[in-house]
């Protein structure tokens, strides 16, 4: 486990490494070609930088486990991260959608083949980056694997429009590449800011079903209520439970309680709080 552990913060720590040099070296190429969807590309880039950072620094952080500071230890962090880094992708998505829709209807010469050759060199560099995390077995790699798989994709448009300005010089490609990859970064990020937010606001995690849940602890031997159930989740990822079981003696206290966990656990809930009552009992907070 902690030769797996080392291996996948190594693949992370050497797909961020590349990452970051391509996206120096994209930016300055951007610059040196005037291509504004090189450019919008290298602002995508730079929030993968953000992405694979966090990853391979919060991998490591999620060593240690939980603490007297983390009860439930480091993993929202994980998900902060790319919170954070959503955000950038919108501001720069906005910044780069206005500038190929400039250019769009006030073309700029473009240096095709210089774009061309940038081209080549990013689909060979994501490349390189997705295949560290191939192999990959955590969740953390394999979400990160997928997102370079992306870029690998627009970098294969950018080649393709760099073909074809280089075979005719219609020079409003690059634009139109531009505002293209601009709305697609656009769009995921929105997406994963509107799901980090909802992690953040506690709402109930669109994979847990309330009714399923209530059915499964009603089908307990001794159990003949359920209420108060509050689902949330730490990181998108893990599951956490607290619900109220009337029983209906005190002798099935411990054998209600294990099996309403068995069951909970074969619905995906990870973390499981259990408050148990008598019939009969009231319960104090049910009504707030």
């Amino acid at each position: 486990m902690a030769h797996e552990h080392h291996t996948g913060t190594r693949a992370l720590g050497l797909a961020f490494g590349l990452n970051l040099a391509f996206t120096v070296v994209e930016a300055i190429g951007g610059w040196w070609t005037n291509s504004a969807a090189v450019l919008s590309d290298s602002v995508h880039d730079l929030g993968d930088c953000l992405v694979l950072g966090a990853a391979w620094y919060l991998t490591r952080l999620a060593a240690r486990g939980r603490d007297e500071r983390y009860s439930y230890g480091y993993g929202r962090y994980r998900m902060l991260g790319g919170w954070a880094a959503a955000l950038v992708l919108i501001v720069g998505s906005v910044i780069m959608l206005v500038v190929g829709t400039y250019r769009l209807w006030h073309p700029e010469p473009v240096d095709a083949t210089g774009m061309l050759w940038l081209a080549v060199f990013g689909v060979v560099m994501n490349g390189l980056a997705a295949g560290f995390l191939h192999r990959g077995h955590s969740l953390n790699e394999r979400g990160v694997y997928l997102h370079l798989l992306e870029d690998v994709l627009g970098w294969v448009a950018v080649l393709i429009g760099a073909l074809v300005m280089r075979a005719t010089g219609w020079v409003w490609v690059d634009p139109l590449l531009t505002i293209g990859i601009s709305l697609f970064i656009g769009w995921n990020a929105l997406r994963t800011l509107s799901q980090g937010t909802r992690i953040l606001m506690q709402a109930q995690p669109e994979r847990y079903d309330e009714q399923a849940v209530r059915k499964a602890l009603l089908a307990v031997p001794g159990v003949t209520g359920v209420h108060d159930q509050h689902a949330w989740t730490l990181d998108g990822r893990y599951l956490v439970l607290t619900v109220h079981l009337v029983v209906n003696a005190t002798d099935a206290l411990r054998r209600a309680k294990d099996a309403a966990r068995e069951q909970l656990n074969a619905l995906g809930v990870d973390h499981a709080t259990i408050e148990v009552e008598l019939e009969g009992e009231e319960c104090t907070l049910q009504h707030h």
